[in-house]
């Protein structure tokens, strides 16, 4: 594919999703006015008329009307060709049911919108409560269920959209009680305010006998307007039905088309190799082939839990389009990272799923390279000595009070060096450096500047603490440098990122070693090397590590003012 094509196709779709969001809002504001106006009906229809005419005024005439309409034809346009352009409609739970929904609305809407909004341009009919209400609940009185199924139907595909685009937002979960209070409780006072004005007409009718009448004449509703009306949702509801046939048809033909050309083949990291249908996204091949795949935003570049590691086939693909481009850009994506919902490969391709199939939103904002992959790391392990004999003839909030006291030291001395705060460890902690670092060897020589700044905080705490304290508070530091497996792990929603492996076991190792050779670091020569360090002062000791064939060389430093500055 060509720049150029590349391009255009890129500025396309994102018309595309400005368009569909921009009329989804349109509509929905519509929606927002016109429930509003229905909760009045809970007091008199005097009020909701008042209500409506202030509310609706917007949407009123013939630019509201033109501005409603082109935003449900552009809705509505994008949604069939959304289906028409899917090469596979193997839909999460969420995308089928706003599918549904959405297919839905124009059927149920038909006979409302020709009976009000058609009928005042066209018929010369002057639309209220009390004609709506008669044709719906006395003429036609199935209309009322189709009303009410209606609102439910609209509202329902409405809070499905907004609630999955914004899922992807940080501030979304503090806001997400007021968001589902609201949207339970308007549809709910509309539809008790429907209820409400239906009996009122019901009983305005069995007391006068000329109440219909004189309504549907006050409203220029005659036979022959009914009759016109009639018609014309008949031809709309045949519109409605068949519309939305013509996708299907169309990639049925499509198929049938490409069943006799040879499709590029996708290869899974699970071993399982797919034919990739021509134009078809990876997350939809996958789909298709009832793989599972995250997918939080249903495939719109916003969650990035689709994310693949391309393992084969990268050259062959076009470069991340604007949308692809500014998601990555976000994580901080490494090379050969891409959207499964955007790339559409024309050749042979191979890939890894860097985020488990179940993966939420909150996993889609974790950076880029922390999924799991093996990487050079600087690992530092902590161990504050003593802390058995803290606690005699201590009370247990006195414990926690200096533990949480030293633990907050020790943080601050990680945050101002580039540390990474990765597990608690009863008395000490583990933390890594180097893990956003485009040259992993910076990392151990923040490691080092690392352990002066705890060196210092600890003593500048034990001179606080001097009145609560027998004796000052002691660490060990272990520091090494090697390969290690890094990314977020852990239980699905308390995930950490950390580092597993030989490296972590052999700096657990170090840091015990400090014991032994009276010393507060330990520095592992690889750790030494990588921080370009000259400690050829000091002796090089060896010691073993289980589960290792060959020892582990490290430096022993003393004091503080060993550590090289």
């Amino acid at each position: 594919m060509s720049t150029h094509t590349g391009s255009l196709l890129d500025t396309r779709s994102q018309w595309r999703t400005w368009l569909r969001l921009s009329s989804a809002l349109t509509m929905l504001s519509f929606v927002i006015c016109h429930l509003t106006s229905h909760c009045f009906l809970l007091i008199s229809l005097e009020w909701a008329e008042a209500a409506r005419k202030l509310l609706m005024y917007p949407w009123q005439g013939l630019s509201g009307t033109t501005v409603l309409f082109a935003a449900f034809l552009i809705h509505y346009g994008n949604a069939l060709w959304s289906i028409y352009v899917r090469r596979s409609l193997r839909l999460s739970r969420w995308e089928l049911a706003q599918l549904a929904l959405g297919l839905s609305i124009p059927v149920l809407l038909t006979s409302h919108a020709v009976s009000t909004r058609v009928a005042e341009h066209l018929l010369d009919v002057t639309t209220y409560y009390n004609t709506v209400f008669i044709a719906q609940w006395l003429v036609f009185p199935w209309l009322g269920a189709v009303q009410m199924l209606l609102v439910v139907a609209i509202w329902a595909h409405a809070c499905i959209g907004i609630h999955y685009w914004l899922r992807t937002k940080a501030w979304y979960g503090r806001y997400q009680p007021l968001f589902f209070s609201y949207a339970l409780l308007l549809p709910a006072l509309a539809l008790a305010g429907y209820v409400t004005g239906g009996n009122e007409v019901l009983r305005q009718a069995a007391k006068d006998p000329d109440f219909v009448s004189s309504s549907l004449a006050d409203a220029n509703v005659t036979d022959e307007t009914q009759a016109e009306a009639g018609r014309m949702v008949e031809i709309g509801w045949a519109i409605t039905i068949l519309l939305p046939l013509v996708p299907f048809a169309g990639r049925g033909i499509r198929a049938w088309y490409y069943r006799a050309q040879r499709p590029p083949v996708l290869s899974h990291a699970n071993g399982r190799s797919v034919p990739i249908l021509p134009g078809a996204t990876v997350l939809e091949t996958l789909r298709a082939n009832g793989i599972a795949h995250a997918s939080v935003c249903g495939g719109r570049a916003r969650c990035t839990t689709c994310r693949i590691m391309v393992t084969e086939g990268l050259d062959t693909l076009p470069p991340p389009s604007a949308l692809e481009a500014k998601a990555l850009a976000r994580i901080g994506a490494a090379r050969g990272t891409r959207l499964a919902c955007q790339i559409r490969p024309n050749a042979d391709i191979a890939v890894m799923p860097l985020l488990a199939a179940d993966a939420s939103a909150a996993d889609g904002a974790v950076r880029g390279g922390l999924e799991g992959s093996e990487r050079l790391i600087t690992v530092v392990f902590v161990d504050m000595r003593g802390s058995t004999t803290l606690g005699e003839a201590r009370l247990p909030y006195d414990v926690l009070f200096i533990l949480n006291q030293f633990f907050g030291e020790m943080t601050k001395a990680l945050t101002e060096t580039n540390g990474h705060y990765s597990q608690f460890t009863g008395d000490g902690l583990m933390a890594l450096y180097g893990l956003h670092a485009d040259d992993p060897k910076t990392g151990a020589a923040e490691a080092l500047r690392g352990a002066r700044a705890m060196l210092t905080r600890l003593d500048a705490l034990n001179k606080q603490l001097r009145a609560d304290l027998r004796e000052p508070l002691r660490i060990g530091i272990g520091i090494h440098y090697s390969e290690a497996i890094v990314g977020a792990m852990g239980p699905p929603r308390s995930r950490i990122i950390t580092a597993i492996g030989d490296t972590v076991n052999t700096c657990a190792r170090l840091e015990s070693l400090s014991k032994e050779y009276g010393c507060v670091v330990i520095l592992s020569r690889q750790a030494a090397e990588a921080a370009g360090v000259d400690l050829a002062d000091h002796e090089l000791h060896e010691a073993p590590v289980k589960g290792r064939k060959e020892p582990v060389q490290f430096y022993a430093l003393k004091t503080l003012a060993e550590l090289p500055g």
